[in-house]
């Protein structure tokens, strides 16, 4: 059969898929259909992003979209969570950031791309259309690459939304557009819902936690773990410790909702510290939920100073524990280095954000995590219009939901 024939052939379809050639539509050509579907969507000559102008005031400003170098990417952003770090820029602008747009919890479709772009950071392809995620943007650091077993964490590059502003402006995920700069590390993630794509940035750092815990030989499938804190990080950290097996896992927090949570995330039991007056009262009710045993393991996961001195109370001889809410400098923690480390010989790590390689990791945590039924997309309780940042972190601010992130529609 020759090319007219075919060609015929499909005139013909869409001929009749369009109406018929009574005239009631005309008649595309094979070649004009193509056209179609090939063509790259539209971009505006501008993008709104919600910058950060003073303490906790948003504005939503319009700058030009800027041409794309080589080594360039523009992306649509479709959404991202704020973040405790947020939270903080917000508040009090510890990193000296203002004016600036924050957000590094994103995720959009790619619009546009430079000559030079074809594979992303773990080699999978690019294409306009692609769902990615960006880690962090490269420092020329030989360390740093995507296999480099935990010997560089993301704190040694920069991230986008925590960008001093510059002449490009699309610096976060707060925005319409991000333009990814050459040198960033970008994932396609087509494959992921827009919620999971959001939590992310965020699981990382509990993926990252989990592998740092790991490295006492004391966390196992049978270990007593308690968890302490239960916002969006404690959470995650149960959903990790979850769906790599552990099973005998106690949330401890203050909010009830939280910790109703916490058991569709995988707790098998929760501790309310408010209904208990001291810390001996309080140890004695997480040993009860282990059968009258300290926790052989324990996460810290709230930025608390009186927190962190009270988890060794929990933990058993011989424990271990891994400390992780501490992103920022919180203040000091009062412990007894005799009583709570020595006597006890507690295995101490420090977990801080990720490495690139624990990013990978959590794209295959996300899809197991699903696969046993944890309810990963609800832990994203409330959402905003980028118009409405400032509602959106005052809410944060509030502990109004659990997770609450910026959508675009």
């Amino acid at each position: 059969m020759d090319s007219e024939i075919i060609e015929k052939i499909v005139r013909q379809v869409l001929e009749e898929l369009a109406g018929g050639s009574d005239g009631q539509a005309a008649p595309v050509s094979m070649g004009q259909q193509l056209t179609n579907v090939n063509k790259p969507p539209a971009v505006p000559a501008t993008a709104r992003v919600a910058m950060l102008t003073a303490l906790e005031k948003y504005e939503i400003k319009e700058f030009p979209i800027p041409a794309l170098g080589d080594d360039d990417i523009l992306v649509k952003v479709e959404g991202c969570g704020i973040c405790g770090t947020d939270a903080h820029e917000f508040k009090r602008d510890p990193f000296g950031l203002i004016p600036v747009v924050l957000g590094h919890e994103g995720t959009g479709e790619i619009v546009r791309m430079g000559a030079n772009v074809r594979k992303d950071t773990a080699g999978k392809d690019l294409y306009v259309g692609a769902k990615i995620v960006t880690s962090m943007i490269m420092k020329d650091d030989p360390d740093i690459t995507m296999y480099d077993l935990n010997k560089q964490n993301v704190g040694a590059a920069d991230v986008y939304g925590l960008l001093a502003d510059d002449d490009v402006h699309l610096n976060g995920w707060f925005a319409d557009y991000l333009v990814v700069r050459g040198g960033s590390t970008v994932f396609n993630v087509s494959e992921l819902d827009l919620y999971s794509r959001i939590l992310i940035e965020p699981a990382a750092v509990l993926v990252h936690a989990v592998e740092r815990a790991k490295t006492t030989g004391i966390l196992r499938f049978n270990s007593r773990v308690a968890v302490q804190g239960c916002g969006p990080i404690g959470l995650l950290c149960i959903a990790v410790l979850r769906t790599m097996g552990v099973q005998n896992i106690t949330a401890v927090d203050g909010e009830r909702k939280r910790l109703d949570f916490a058991v569709q995330m995988g707790a098998a039991a929760t501790v309310n510290f408010k209904d208990h007056q001291g810390l001996g009262a309080l140890a004695g009710a997480v040993m009860e939920t282990f059968g009258g045993h300290s926790a052989d393991f324990a996460f810290q996961c709230t930025g608390s100073p009186a927190a962190h001195s009270n988890i060794y109370k929990f933990i058993r001889k011989g424990g271990g524990l891994c400390e992780l809410g501490f992103f920022m400098d919180g203040g000091d923690a009062v412990i007894n280095p005799h009583f709570d480390l020595c006597a006890k010989e507690i295995t101490l790590v420090g977990s801080w954000v990720y490495t690139l390689r624990d990013y990978a990791t959590t794209f295959d945590f996300l899809k197991g995590a699903k696969r046993i039924g944890l309810p990963l997309e609800r832990l994203i309780s409330d959402t905003f219009s980028l118009d409405q940042i400032n509602e959106a972190h005052r809410a944060n601010l509030a502990m109004s939901g659990l997770k609450i992130a910026i959508i675009n529609t």
